[in-house]
């Protein structure tokens, strides 16, 4: 199948599956004579598979990890217990940070309790000042190792 075939039946878009072929998730496609990339029913389970873990939020090495372990066949599984352990983890502090973020907001919300102009605006002035105590919600796992 060709590159749009495939793209329709997972449901990815054609850039993100070039993608997966340069970081090497799923192997270079065949090529044509007319030079089209020709894609196997591997691809299309190996393709599947990247899209469930990305669903769960899962890095890309993660996801690679993931995929070796798959193709030992014969290994103990309880080494993927411990990937998803640990993805876990990640998620509980994602969480744990996106409800600091989330009362934070509604603090910095909650101190403009009237119509103000904009140069008197205190949500516009919070954000605007240095604040030595504020501290990014972190985004390592997912900022460049999960595009969709």
């Amino acid at each position: 199948m060709q590159i749009g075939e495939l793209s329709k039946a997972t449901v990815t878009a054609i850039e993100t599956i070039r993608f997966y072929e340069r970081e090497q998730l799923i192997p270079s496609a065949e090529r044509t004579a007319g030079n089209y990339r020709i894609y196997s029913t591997s691809h299309l389970e190996q393709l599947r598979f990247i899209r469930n873990c990305r669903a769960l939020d899962m890095s890309l090495e993660e996801i690679r990890e993931l995929m070796e372990l798959r193709e030992q066949g014969d290994g103990n599984c309880h080494v993927v217990d411990l990937v998803l352990d640990r993805h876990l983890e990640h998620v509980s502090n994602r969480i744990k940070e996106l409800r600091r973020l989330e009362k934070e907001l509604r603090a910095i919300r909650e101190s403009c309790g009237e119509s103000r102009t904009m140069k008197d605006c205190r949500i516009l002035g919070t954000l605007s000042s240095k604040r030595e105590d504020a501290m990014p919600v972190s985004r390592k796992h997912t900022a460049t190792s999960h595009p969709r």
